[in-house]
């Protein structure tokens, strides 16, 4: 009994070699994965193990029930031979890994097979074979993981079964005992073992191959990190040259290419003066990409490669997508085919998928700052038309009676305006600036309302040199004066304040004019108000523009009571000179 164990376990190396191969096919990768697989993916899992089943049965080891000897490989059997196989274990792992239909498919071209072959078990080998199947397919479970255990057990029982099959059917009844009694339990653990060793050889290469795929993943990211600041600027020749030249630094590849929709952008590597001599002709492999937005693998032919003494002879080309749309290519060239392995696909494949989201995020941020412009923009347009023609009418009645004044107001009003319309030229600039324009437009206001209106400046000269967006104060001052000051008659007060301190710069706007209750408050800066008076979009705007730039510790302080006046204050952070520049 026991000597049949040693050779039996010796077989069972077969199964490393087949272990290896099976996990280079696709339907089995799925079927690791628990993945549903197509009808043509079943019927090659189908053949495959049921070859796999065929395998096990050749590579068995002959026994004569009568003489009770051991022999030569499986082939042709006399009617008192038997084979000790491993046929079971392929069966076993179709049906644990693709269920009923898988398994009983295998198990039935195994067991045909075997029926050919003849012997006195001929019959009951066939059909355990088949029970086989089933059995397996009892024990799938299509959302969980598959255990070495259960392969272990399952193999163990499908032995066992065929072992019961031998007896019930056999014939003669004392030769099939004579054979169980020599081979039963070297085939049960033996093809037990052999199970659970076919799952745990996928299992390691599969998991190797993954840690593979994670180190490319996070080699993509890393590229990802070091070209977000040339892609930052969009697509263009400077920044997919520095794409190219990182990438080809990082990934062992002969060169690296990049194109938009029309031309070659930049190629970075071997072949580099081959690829400059057609630079604004797209090869046929990138124009497929294009059409169609998948990554192919290009042969030499249609990469433009045929050129005598070129080294590269193969291509992955992927998409570069903006919102689901190809906006150019990323090419990884090697010598030859044998080179582009699975790791290398998943590879190119996520880091294309890395470097168009980065494409988008240039897009957003060209967004964003289009949005600041505008933002300024609505600020710009919130100064009232009648602001202009009450300064001009001002400014004209002075003309006779008062010149030297009359000048100065133009001058003033020449100031504001074009501070105002500078306004969305520059991202930043100094508090000493901003103060200028505010005290322009104030200059303008206090002779307007004669004497009714005073400004008071409580000014840090510290504070002057601060940065701080353009169009800040200004609508703030406006507000006070259009919605606080204007049912007052008299003694209209401003005072705005500007205080240096150790971490940023704090900011006050404050008036004596009629308040606000604790509603309007709340609304105020969040959101735009509808009222017969005004939306309140230059608050909003102003308190939004902070936020973005800042933070929220820079959002709008407002604090107003009915009849006792405004305060409006805001902090400005310590801002580095390079985010000014």
């Amino acid at each position: 009994m026991f000597e049949l164990l040693l050779p039996m376990l010796e077989r069972l190396g077969i199964i490393v070699t087949v272990a290896f191969v099976i996990t280079r096919f696709r339907f089995f990768r799925e079927l690791m994965d628990r993945k549903v697989i197509t009808h043509r993916q079943q019927i090659s899992a189908i053949l495959f193990f049921g070859v796999f089943g065929i395998i096990g049965t050749y590579t068995g080891i002959t026994f004569d029930a009568e003489s009770s000897e051991f022999g030569r490989w499986a082939n042709d059997l006399d009617d008192t031979e038997a084979i000790a196989n491993s046929r079971v274990i392929g069966i076993i792992t179709a049906g644990l890994l693709g269920g009923y239909k898988i398994g009983i498919g295998a198990g039935l071209i195994a067991g045909l097979h075997r029926y050919s072959l003849g012997g006195f078990t001929a019959l009951a080998c066939g059909i355990s074979a088949i029970i086989a199947g089933m059995l397996s397919g009892f024990f799938y479970k299509k959302k969980k993981p598959l255990k070495l255990r259960t392969a272990l057990l399952v193999g163990s029982l499908a032995e066992t079964v065929q072992m019961g099959i031998i007896l019930l059917i056999s014939k003669p009844a004392p030769r099939a005992f004579a054979l169980v009694e020599e081979i039963g339990i070297p085939m049960i653990v033996a093809n037990g073992l052999g199970s659970a060793l076919f799952l745990l050889i996928i299992r390691n290469v599969l998991n190797e191959e993954q840690k593979a795929g994670a180190f490319q993943a996070q080699k993509a990211l890393q590229l990802a990190e070091y070209t977000i600041s040339y892609l930052r600027k969009g697509l263009n020749k400077h920044s997919a040259e520095q794409v190219c030249r990182i990438i080809y630094q990082e990934v062992d590849v002969s060169a690296i290419g990049i194109t938009d929709k029309e031309q070659i952008l930049a190629h970075v590597g071997l072949a580099d003066d081959h690829h400059q001599a057609y630079h604004s002709i797209q090869t046929e492999a990138t124009r497929k990409v294009i059409e169609h937005g998948e990554m192919i693998v290009a042969d030499h032919e249609d990469i433009h490669c045929n050129v005598r003494g070129c080294p590269l002879r193969t291509a992955v080309i992927a998409p570069l997508k903006k919102r689901n749309e190809v906006v150019g290519t990323l090419k990884f060239y090697v010598h030859s085919e044998k080179q582009v392995t699975n790791v290398m696909l998943e590879l190119v494949q996520g880091l294309s998928a890395l470097l168009s989201q980065q494409l988008e995020i240039a897009d957003a941020e060209k967004a964003r700052q289009l949005a600041k412009d505008a933002e300024v923009k609505a600020l710009q347009a919130q100064i009232n038309p009648h602001f202009l023609f009450n300064s001009l009418n001002v400014i004209v009645s002075l003309i006779r009676s008062e010149p030297d004044r009359a000048r100065s107001l133009l001058i003033a009003l020449s100031k504001f305006f074009r501070q105002n319309l500078g306004a969305t030229t520059r991202k930043w600039i100094t508090l000493e600036e901003e103060l200028k324009h505010v005290k322009a437009y104030l200059l303008i206001e206090e002779t307007r309302f004669v004497d009714k209106l005073h400004v008071h400046y409580d000014i840090d000269p510290n504070a002057l040199s601060v940065s701080i967006a353009p169009l800040t104060m200004q609508p703030l001052v406006e507000n006070s004066i259009k919605h606080g000051l204007s049912d007052k008659d008299q003694d209209c007060e401003i005072l705005i304040s500007v205080l240096k301190e150790d971490e940023g710069t704090q900011v006050t706007i404050q008036d004596n004019g009629k308040g606000m209750d604790q509603q309007l408050i709340g609304d105020l800066g969040i959101k735009k108000i509808d009222s017969e008076k005004g939306t309140g979009i230059g608050i909003y705007n102003v308190n939004r523009r902070l936020v973005q730039m800042y933070g929220n510790t820079s959002r709008l302080q407002i604090s107003s009571e009915p009849g006792s006046g405004t305060k409006i204050s805001f902090w400005l952070p310590e801002v580095r000179k390079e985010e000014t520049s």
